[in-house]
């Protein structure tokens, strides 16, 4: 039996109060030295401290989440171009509808949604990632009878792919 645990007389394991300090601080220590992180909150080199996202659009679902992932790792996401330490550059963000099956009528029963986006990082005048294409591509099924569900089926998957592609980019940030 551990020492500061005790049974109780219904039988359930019970922790006196000083050792609660010394399971926390053994469980801190586990989940750290293994790597863990929590979800979008990659710690990033510091030439990423200042950093300025480049792009047409910035109302895309990417830019949009892009932003909140940089802000969750510390990141000071600038607006003016020139005061950044780093330049991510979006230069395409699409999203592509292509139909995979359809019924004995020739409507479609299938899609295949793909998110498409190409960047690059600038920091300091050198490059250091060249134009990179990245890309999630997902299936649903399509109702006729259930037009609204369908559409709102299809906005949550556009908003996954986006943060998919999210997470692959700050691991690529986070890798340099």
């Amino acid at each position: 039996m551990l020492e500061g645990t005790m049974r109780n007389s219904i039988g359930t394991w019970v922790v006196s109060k000083g050792t609660v300090p010394i399971w926390t601080l053994a469980l801190t220590l586990l989940v750290t030295s293994c790597g863990f992180h929590l979800q979008g909150r990659q710690p990033l080199p510091p030439t990423f401290q200042y950093t300025y996202i480049d792009t047409k659009d910035e109302q895309t679902d990417f830019v949009q989440d892009l932003r909140k992932a940089l802000i969750a790792s510390n990141v000071n996401v600038i607006r003016t171009k020139g005061s950044s330490g780093a330049t991510i550059s979006v230069h395409s963000d699409e999203l592509a509808e292509r139909i995979l099956s359809v019924s004995a009528r020739n409507i479609p029963t299938e899609y295949e949604l793909t998110y498409k986006v190409k960047f690059s990082v600038m920091s300091g005048g050198k490059s250091l990632i060249d134009d990179e294409e990245i890309s999630a591509t997902r299936d649903f099924s399509f109702d006729e009878t259930q037009l609204l569900a369908k559409e709102r089926e299809q906005e949550i998957l556009r908003e996954a792919l986006a943060r998919d592609l999210v997470a692959l980019v700050m691991r690529r940030l986070a890798a340099l």
